[in-house]
C-alpha cells in the first residue's frame, strides 16, 4: 500500500514578517500544517517538538547561520526535506547548501508558483522514501516484501495493476519484461499483497535446472521412482500449498513437461514422479519470461493452451530506458541501501554523474543500475558519487553518442569546440573504443577519459 503523509508539516524559518506570513497563508491553503519561526533556535525547538516534513529555511537569520540551523535540524531528524532560501544567488552558496544536506535551494526574489512546485517535488520525494521498505520478513516463511520504487506513469501503471491482480486468489499471472527489469520483485509483491501472504512463496528458475530433473523438482517423486530415489520427496508445488509458486524463465521449460503444468493450472492436481495418486494443492502460479512466447507458440516450442492459460493476467514491465523518470529515485534508493550495507554516508550522485546516468541506455535495466551504484558506493570516499566511480563501458557509450559540434558555421567555433568535435569524430569512428581512440589522438587514455567526462557534463 502506498503510504500517505496525511497532513504534511511545513516549517517556515524566515525573519521577514511579511514573507513569513504570506508563505504561511499560501501553504495553509495547499493543505499543509504550517509552523513558522523567525529565529534559528526557535526552528530547532520546533523540530524537537514536532514531526516536520519540509522546511523553507532562510540562510540569513538574526541569531544563526541557516546552514548551522540545517545541521542541527538533521541531527534531530535527518528525514526533513530542506529548501534553502537565499538572497545571494552565488554558486558557492548553493553548493554549500546542498552539501549540508538541503534538498534544493531557491533565490530571492522568487515566484510563488516556482516555490510551490519545488515544495511539491520535495513532498513527492519524501513520500517515495516513506514507501521504500527493505526486505521485510513475515513469519519466517520466506515472504520478503520489497516496496517497489518508481514515479514514472509507466511504472505507476504497473504497480496499480499489481495491486488489482493481488486481490484475485487463484488467477495465474504472466510477467513479461527484459532481463533485469525486476520480474521477481513484481511476483513477490503480488504474493505479499494477497491473502496468501502468510503462506509460502516458492521460487523456481526453469532455466537453472536440467530438463530431466525439473519434473522431480516441481512435483516431487515417490520412493523407488528411479535408482537414487531411496525415499520419497515432496516437490515445490506441494511445498507451496496455500501460497504462490513463481516460475521464472518459463519459456525455457521443456515442451514435454508443459502438459503436466497445464494440468496443475486447470485442476490444481498432479502426480509425483513414479506416483499413482493425484495430489490436490491450492497454489497460485506466477510465471515470468523475457522471451516472446507467441513466437515460440508459432514455432511449436511452447504449447498454445499453456500460453493462453498463463496469460489470464499479463503484467508487462517496461525497460528502464523507457521510464527515465525512475532512474534517479532508484539511484537514491540504492545509495541509501548501500550506505547501510557498507557504513557509508553518501548523499547523492554529483550533477555530472546524474547527467551520465540519465543518458545511458541501461541494457541490463534495474539490475545493472543496482550493481553500478553498489560499485560506485564502494569506490566513493566522499558524500558524492562522481563520474570516475562509474564503469568504463557506461562512459564509453555516453562518449560515443555525444553529438559533435554544429558545423553550420565552423569559422565561429572556439578552439574547445573544434577539439571536442575532432575527439568525438574519432570516438565515433572506432565505435567508442577508448584505447584505440587515445592511440589515434596521441594522448593518454586517462587524459582522454577526463575530457569525455567534461564533455558529458
Amino acid at each position: 500500500m502506498k503510504m500517505k503523509i496525511m497532513e504534511p508539516v511545513l516549517l517556515i524559518v524566515e525573519d521577514d514578517d511579511v514573507i513569513r506570513k504570506t508563505l504561511s497563508e499560501v501553504f495553509l491553503k495547499k493543505g499543509f500544517k504550517v509552523l513558522s519561526a523567525d529565529k534559528g533556535k526557535d526552528a530547532i525547538e520546533f523540530v524537537k517538538a514536532h514531526k516536520v516534513d519540509i522546511t523553507l529555511l532562510d540562510l540569513k537569520l538574526p541569531d544563526m547561520n541557516g546552514l548551522a540551523v540545517l545541521k542541527d535540524m538533521h541531527e534531530v531528524d535527518d528525514s526533513i526535506m530542506a529548501i534553502v532560501v537565499t538572497a545571494y544567488p552565488e554558486v558557492k552558496t548553493a553548493i554549500s547548501a546542498i552539501k549540508a544536506g538541503a534538498y534544493d535551494y531557491i533565490n530571492k526574489p522568487f515566484e510563488l508558483e516556482e516555490l510551490k512546485l519545488l515544495v511539491d517535488k520535495a513532498l513527492e520525494t519524501k513520500r517515495l522514501k516513506s514507501e521504500v521498505e527493505i526486505l521485510r520478513y513475515q513469519k519466517g516463511d520466506g515472504c520478503v516484501f520489497l516496496q517497489t520504487v518508481g514515479i514514472s506513469p509507466e511504472f505507476k501503471a504497473v504497480t496499480e495493476l499489481v495491486k488489482t491482480v493481488a486481490k484475485t486468489p487463484k488467477t495465474s499471472v504472466l510477467i513479461q519484461g527484459e532481463t533485469g527489469t525486476g520480474k521477481e520483485l513484481i511476483a513477490n509483491a503480488i504474493h505479499c499483497l494477497s491473502d496468501r501472504k502468510d503462506r509460502p512463496f516458492i521460487k523456481l528458475n526453469c532455466s537453472a535446472i536440467p530438463d530431466n530433473l525439473l519434473e522431480a523438482e516441481m512435483f516431487g517423486y515417490e520412493k523407488g521412482a528411479f535408482t537414487d530415489a531411496k525415499q520419497g520427496k515432496k516437490g515445490l508445488f506441494e511445498l507451496a500449498d496455500g501460497g504462490t509458486i513463481f516460475l521464472d524463465e518459463i519459456g525455457d521449460m521443456d515442451i514435454r513437461l508443459q502438459p503436466k503444468l497445464l494440468q496443475v493450472l486447470e485442476n490444481q492436481t498432479f502426480r509425483r514422479v513414479g506416483g499413482i495418486r493425484d495430489i490436490k494443492v491450492d497454489v497460485r502460479v506466477v510465471a515470468a519470461t523475457n522471451k516472446l512466447l507467441p513466437a515460440m507458440v508459432k514455432q511449436e516450442r511452447f504449447r498454445d493452451d499453456l500460453y493462453y492459460r498463463l496469460k489470464v493476467m499479463v503484467v508487462h514491465i517496461p525497460p528502464l530506458r523507457e521510464r527515465k523518470n525512475d532512474i534517479m529515485p532508484l539511484v537514491e534508493y540504492f545509495i541509501q541501501f548501500n550506505n547501510k550495507n557498507f557504513g557509508k554516508g553518501i548523499k547523492r550522485a554529483s550533477p555530472e554523474c546524474r547527467d551520465m546516468l540519465l543518458k545511458y541506455s541501461w541494457p541490463g535495466n534495474v539490475r545493472e543500475l543496482k550493481n553500478i551504484i553498489e560499485r560506485a558506493a564502494i569506490l566513493a570516499h566522499s558524500d558524492e558519487i562522481l563520474p570516475e566511480h562509474l564503469p568504463l563501458e557506461l562512459v564509453e557509450e555516453i562518449a560515443a553518442f555525444v553529438p559533435a559540434m554544429n558545423k553550420t558555421n565552423p569559422a565561429a567555433a572556439t578552439l574547445d569546440e573544434i577539439e571536442k568535435a575532432h575527439i568525438m569524430n574519432v570516438i565515433n569512428s572506432v565505435k567508442g573504443n577508448i584505447s584505440q581512440a587515445s592511440r589515434i589522438l596521441g594522448i593518454a587514455r586517462q587524459h582522454l577519459r577526463k575530457k569525455l567526462k567534461r564533455y558529458s557534463s
